[in-house]
């Protein structure tokens, strides 16, 4: 099995890259992958449709220049409304070539809500659930012919949110996972006691941190998740409410070797510095990582 610290990786929204509707400042492609293999990252994930190259010889390419594998891609799909399953599947399927195409053996399933933002949270139908679960099974077998593993992940503001629908998944859907320790706890669930009932069905991983006394207001809604990303909600590993010992240990004592993704949501109204702004935060969170070997 491979140690821990080789398989850290970045992600774009840690550098405030979103696809949502008017969410920020994106910073230059460039910067970021540099910046990833400055902090001594390993790899990174794909980041919105088109804010890396779509063409996998020509993403491919741009990683090795950086010394960086690409390891996943979060793709959102709206899978509970029938009226939208064509059009999403496809996209599921374009995404899966080029994450394919370049070496990534997982794709990150963001389960979208039909609405714009992470800003309303909606609970399914129960006709809605089982499309959902139906179109899930052909994600699964997309992402399969293309050789990829669906990590489905559960995200406020989307239609798997709370800890009773990923219980659900975990019981109705043979679905694997990307357990987001931020996202979880955002959402009321103890991320170290899913990740025990999600054993073995664990296959990727995002890392974030959560300012306790913010999350409380965006569950209460007296606070919309967008304005609580940039009030930073999201802190370093180990600067807020959320035990990432715990969580990392309880996945790495059941075996867990796949990749741990810093994934600290920001949102940039401009290009910070260079040295300065999001690699800040990214530095402290690889550092607390290596503090627990």
């Amino acid at each position: 099995m491979t140690t821990m610290m080789s398989r850290i990786a970045g992600a774009p929204i840690t550098w405030g890259v979103d696809g949502s509707p008017g969410w920020g400042h994106l910073m230059d492609a460039d910067r970021v992958l540099a910046e990833m293999a400055d902090l001594g990252l390993n790899a990174t994930e794909l980041g919105p449709d088109g804010y890396l190259p779509t063409d996998p010889a020509e993403l491919q390419q741009k990683l090795d220049h950086y010394g960086l594998e690409l390891v996943g891609g979060f793709v959102p799909a709206v899978l509970h409304l029938p009226e939208r399953a064509e059009q999403e599947l496809a996209y599921v399927r374009r995404a899966s070539q080029t994450l394919a195409g370049c070496g990534a053996n997982v794709l990150v399933l963001g389960p979208g809500s039909g609405l714009d933002g992470y800003d309303t949270s909606i609970e399914m139908s129960a006709g809605q659930w089982s499309s959902f679960l139906d179109n899930l099974k052909q994600v699964i077998g997309i992402a399969a012919d293309e050789g990829l593993t669906v990590a489905l992940h559960q995200h406020w503001g989307m239609a798997i949110e709370k800890p009773h629908h990923v219980e659900r998944l975990i019981t109705d859907s043979e679905v694997e996972f990307c357990l987001d320790t931020g996202h979880l706890f955002l959402g009321g669930a103890d991320p170290v006691a899913i990740a025990e009932a999600a054993k073995g069905r664990v296959a990727h991983v995002h890392l974030k941190d959560v300012d306790g006394a913010m999350a409380q207001r965006v569950r209460s809604g007296e606070l919309p998740f967008r304005q609580a990303v940039i009030d930073d909600i999201f802190k370093p590993l180990g600067e807020g409410a959320v035990d990432i010992a715990g969580f990392v240990s309880t996945l790495e004592a059941d075996g867990f070797d796949g990749w741990y993704v810093l994934e600290q949501d920001k949102v940039l109204d401009a290009d910070p510095d260079p040295g300065a702004g999001p690699i800040e935060d990214a530095r402290k969170s690889f550092e607390y990582l290596a503090s627990l070997n």
